[in-house]
């Protein structure tokens, strides 16, 4: 069973340090110049593009041929800021050029970057005139050189969901206009310590609009607009959802990709009726935090964009549980912990079982080591005094390890939800652990951080191993050693919340194992003074 045990532990290991290591690639270090330089080279064609005369004709027009002469006219910003965001506007292209979210520690997170400034912009380069602008609303006007009248208004709320009108008015018979785009990327903006991750975990979704709804990731250029509800561009904790008023005025909503080492781009657009003299293209979008709990309250599927894993219903379990806790506790770390006391509870019984077969199998280990010896030269007369072995203790060599396969799904689903949870972000515990969704950093050697809590989890993982290693054999004592190092390490870097449930964890497990061993050595005993009596 020991052999078996460490078997499984070392493959679980490897398993989830193989998941978390591949899904963190280095950022090239090309990537950003290579951005820059297509921005760059965009720029530059519009305005070579613009600075030519175009004739109306009846031929279709490119959207390069919409972009008026701008080499002269300086760009304006306009800034709309409330208590939770902060936008940031230009009259280029009416677009959005920042969107800062203000998170718990009142720091900003720009959720656009620098390499898809601006974003929501309608024939960039042309210049729109600033028509109206209050604390909530923004009215840009264009007149484009085919003779279409522009008017875009954007109706912000003091939250994250917000409206957004594109107004078409045709002032000439022949005039043609290309169609109206909506894209948002490469990519969506996070914060400094998440950015390492952030081009593996940005993805385009949507939202089905058949029933049952679900999410789906969208991993080509062209689909039917009417397929979806909403589409989005996401990543671990931030979401820029586009919400059509009307989605059959809508065409086309696709991904593009360059490369694996590019995020995203969200693409969604509308063909524009040529002969139709007034057209209205309508949305909503939603920029902001992808808290589970928040974005369940618009009944809209947003909190469908909160990734649970395979064992979803766990995750969602789990995750209800603990906001439950934290309306008790006002600490995410003490609802953590309270939360890890009840599973281990709930799922005593499985590891009662474990502990009992391991203590069994500990007490039959000197005479394992004789039968071994005594019948190496003989394996199938081995295995039948082996097998006799176990039925005369009544010892499972695998019962150790079937309770602990069958926890596997919650510790994944867990593992999900903490490391996932938007509402762990700058939520302090005690002491030194001031964010719950980083590493507990006490002090920093250099470039290096030393995390206490892994530290501290390893140790206690160390003592556990004492307790539970039935086997005499010495390398695979060593083995059952290295796996508290082997979990540090793969630890180190993960959010200090999850450290803390497996911290806990194993805390919750060592006082369950000594309760174990005691009671069955004194079991034991009564039993061997019964038989000498």
């Amino acid at each position: 069973m020991q052999s078996n045990t460490v078997k499984f532990v070392l493959f679980s290991t490897i398993f989830l340090l193989a998941w978390y290591l591949y899904f963190q690639p280095k950022q090239d270090a090309q990537q950003q110049q290579m951005l820059q330089q297509q921005q760059q080279q965009t720029v530059t064609q519009s305005q070579e593009t613009s600075s030519q005369q175009t004739t109306i004709s009846n031929e279709p027009v490119s959207k390069q041929e919409v972009v008026s002469n701008i080499q002269n006219i300086k760009e304006e910003e306009i800034t709309i800021e409330t208590d939770k965001y902060k936008a940031v506007f230009s009259n280029k292209g009416a677009a959005i050029k920042h969107w800062y979210v203000k998170e718990q520690n009142n720091t900003f997170v720009d959720l656009v970057l620098p390499e898809a400034s601006p974003v929501l912009a309608n024939f960039p380069g042309s210049v729109y005139e600033i028509v109206e602008k209050t604390d909530s609303k923004l009215v840009l006007s264009h007149t484009s050189m085919q003779n279409w009248k522009i008017t875009k208004t954007f109706d912000l709320s003091q939250d994250y969901l917000h409206a957004m009108e594109i107004k078409l008015e045709k002032l000439s018979e022949d005039a043609k206009l290309p169609e109206i785009e909506f894209n948002w990327g490469p990519g969506l903006g996070t914060d400094d310590k998440e950015l390492k991750e952030n081009v593996s975990v940005t993805r385009v979704v949507g939202y089905t609009s058949t029933k049952p709804a679900k999410l789906e990731k969208i991993k080509t250029e062209s689909n039917p607009a009417q397929l979806y509800k909403w589409v989005a561009i996401d990543n671990r904790y931030f979401l820029a959802a586009l919400i059509p008023d009307n989605s059959l005025n809508y065409s086309n909503v696709g991904m593009v990709k360059q490369n694996k080492r590019m995020p995203p781009v969200l693409m969604f657009s509308a063909k524009v009726k040529q002969e139709e003299a007034v057209q209205n293209f309508s949305l909503k979008f939603f920029v902001g935090p992808k808290s589970y709990s928040y974005l369940k309250t618009f009944n809209m599927g947003f909190e469908k964009a909160v990734d649970f894993g395979f064992f979803g219903i766990l995750g969602k379990l789990a995750t209800s549980a603990l906001f439950a806790l934290y309306g008790i506790t006002n600490n995410y770390g003490w609802a953590i912990i309270i939360m890890t006391i009840i599973i281990q509870i709930l799922v005593l019984p499985l590891t009662l079982k474990s502990f009992k077969a391991m203590a069994g199998m500990k007490k039959i280990q000197p005479i394992m080591k004789d039968i071994q010896t005594k019948y190496k030269n003989d394996p199938k007369r081995l295995q039948v005094e082996m097998m006799n072995l176990y039925k005369t203790h009544k010892v499972n060599p695998f019962g150790g390890c079937l309770p602990m396969l069958l926890q596997l799904p919650i510790f994944w689903a867990l593992f999900q939800t903490l490391r996932n949870a938007y509402e762990l972000r700058y939520s302090p515990w005690i002491l030194w652990v001031k964010d719950l969704s980083a590493s507990d950093s006490l002090f920093y050697m250099g470039s290096i951080s030393f995390n206490m809590l892994p530290l501290i989890m390893g140790f206690i993982m160390f003592l556990q191993q004492r307790l539970t290693t039935a086997t005499s054999d010495p390398t695979q004592r060593k083995m059952m050693y290295i796996m508290p190092i082997i979990f540090t390490l793969m630890f180190w870097g993960f959010p200090s919340g999850l450290v803390l449930y497996w911290l806990t964890n194993s805390v919750v497990s060592i006082f369950v194992q000594i309760f174990v061993l005691r009671r069955y050595e004194k079991n034991s005993s009564g039993v061997k003074n019964a038989k000498r009596a």
